[in-house]
């Protein structure tokens, strides 16, 4: 188990992980796609913005709790979907769920976890479901029913997902899921040999969710790919309105960019809009999300719920996106290496650094709530 009093912040957690996974894994979570411009532009979005903080403002006690869809959280933070990570450590769905249950914050499960719907609800907490919009109609309507019986409080719709994205690390690595060791990536894998132990004592893990799906291809041997393949390219207004009618939780669009189409999202009679652009995996050259919120927040933030993913490293950078629009923030990449560094406690460890580095960023701003953190912080100047 790696060593977590080490790690000051959610870099040295990334280090950490990339060091016990073997390489083609560990890229298939940190890279995004082609020239990876979108993954290296949500980071840079949030360095370019500055703060004018307050001063002479009593900030002894600091209050970091919001209220989301009419129940509390205690931070403005979410734990985003993030598929397939039991190729990095078995159960590692249901370490973050159980990291965020402690937290007090809500965890979305992907629909190509390696937790099933079910188990990620024995965990109990604030379950949120992200649907991947398939083509067998039926079997994603089994899903939304499923999410339903299992007592999760949102379906997270994403709609930028028509196909795949082109994540060229994955074929240069020779990466396919469920990942196998073979003669190609043995060196890798050998010289890691917690990684390996890990696999070979729990076994590699399967996407539950899609047990029983029939895929269109009969040569399945890469399933993140196969799952790319089987997106719905004909998922559109009106079929959200089917999915609005099935649904009777909260039901929010994940990556949207534009404001007409959160606009639209609301006429739809959803919830929230997530902003987001796939954590840069999908269409590169998509704009940063923090480029696109103010736009939609400004447009939709008094008719529905503004949520926003995509470069979360910091705690300051929960304090920007609040600035900027959003009522809270999802992070993928911040939990996903704490728990691929040290399982649950790597996951806690990722939430503590954020949640910390939350509390000193509003003290130096002059923020003693989060309802305080608004426009007026945000220097216009370039």
């Amino acid at each position: 188990m790696a060593d977590l009093s080490h790690a000051v912040n959610i870099e040295d957690l990334r280090l950490l992980a990339r060091r016990r996974l073997p390489r083609a894994i560990f890229d298939f979570f940190d890279g995004g796609a082609e020239d990876e411009v979108t993954l290296r532009g949500n980071r840079a979005a949030f360095e370019r913005v500055r703060l004018l903080p307050k001063v002479l403002v009593d900030v002894a006690e600091i209050d970091t709790k919001v209220m989301l869809f009419g129940k509390p959280m205690n931070l403005p933070l979410a734990i985003g979907p993030t598929g397939g990570i039991g190729a990095g450590r078995p159960g590692a769905d249901l370490m973050l769920a159980r990291a965020a249950k402690a937290c007090g914050i809500p965890f979305t499960l992907a629909t190509p976890a390696t937790a099933s719907i079910e188990r990620a609800a024995e965990v109990g907490g604030r379950l949120w479901f992200q649907l991947y919009v398939v083509r067998d109609r039926e079997f994603r309507e089994k899903l939304v029913a499923r999410a339903w019986s299992a007592g999760y409080e949102a379906l997270l719709v994403t709609v930028d997902l028509p196909v795949s994205g082109k994540r060229e690390r994955d074929p240069k690595n020779g990466f396919v899921t469920p990942y196998r060791p073979n003669w190609r990536n043995s060196h890798d894998v050998l010289g890691k040999p917690g990684w390996l132990l890990d696999i070979l004592r729990h076994g590699l893990p399967q996407m539950e969710n899609f047990e029983g799906y029939r895929f269109s291809s009969t040569k399945v041997t890469d399933i993140a790919t196969a799952v790319g393949r089987e997106m719905d390219a004909g998922f559109d207004w009106e079929e959200l309105g089917r999915l609005r009618d099935l649904w009777p939780g909260k039901l929010l669009l994940k990556g949207v960019e534009r404001a007409d189409d959160a606009e639209r999202a609301a006429a739809a009679g959803c919830d929230g809009v997530v902003v987001s652009n796939h954590g840069g995996r999908q269409l590169d050259g998509a704009a940063p999300t923090l480029d696109a919120l103010p736009a939609i927040a400004s447009s939709v933030g008094k008719k529905m719920t503004v949520l926003l993913d995509g470069g979360i490293r910091r705690g300051v950078d929960i304090v920007k996106a609040r600035a900027l629009g959003a009522q809270a923030v999802l992070t993928g990449r911040a939990t996903l290496f704490g728990v691929m560094a040290g399982g649950e406690p790597g996951a806690r460890r990722a939430l503590e650094i954020l949640s910390s580095e939350l509390e000193r960023s509003m003290r130096l701003c002059g923020a003693r709530s989060v309802a305080e953190l608004g426009a007026e912080l945000v220097s216009r100047n370039p």
